[in-house]
């Protein structure tokens, strides 16, 4: 039968630090200057810096929220994919070819003007909208109704 070679741990049981230098170490987090962020601010300056140069201080400035519009935008190419479940909910209408849909309904502020319009689709109770999307919407025969301001 072999023998099993003896650990250090077993050779220095009863001594204070148990061969690993001093009494925290090998224990907990003993040997790197504690858990996480433990010492950003002292032993652990120059690291915290290098890694994250921002970590201390305000950085930049945040609008309070009262005055932040949220706006909820939407492609016009998504619009004209889902225009028959829109009819389905009653979100729009078709009258002959054409489309007509009441943004406001839906809860659209912003048209976008990304992706491929195939019907003529007239745009009811919209806030904002695109060059593009405009431009796509009127070369199918479309319309778009937008509050005067």
């Amino acid at each position: 039968m072999q023998k099993r070679k003896s650990k250090k741990i077993h050779k220095m049981r009863g001594r204070r630090a148990a061969g690993y230098g001093f009494s925290a170490g090998h224990r907990a987090s003993g040997q790197r200057g504690g858990k996480g962020m433990a010492g950003s601010k002292k032993h652990h300056y120059i690291k915290v810096m290098q890694e994250n140069p921002r970590y201390f201080g305000k950085w930049g400035f945040k609008r309070p929220q009262k005055l932040v519009d949220d706006m909820v935008a939407l492609n016009i190419g998504d619009i004209d994919e889902a225009l028959e479940r829109l009819v389905e909910r009653g979100g729009a209408t078709k009258k002959g070819r054409k489309y007509t849909v009441d943004l406001s309904v839906i809860g659209i502020d912003k048209i976008l003007g990304s992706g491929k319009v195939t019907h003529a689709i007239d745009l009811v109770g919209v806030k904002a909208i695109t060059v593009r999307a405009r431009e796509k919407i009127e070369a199918k025969g479309g319309s778009i109704d937008l509050p005067k301001e």
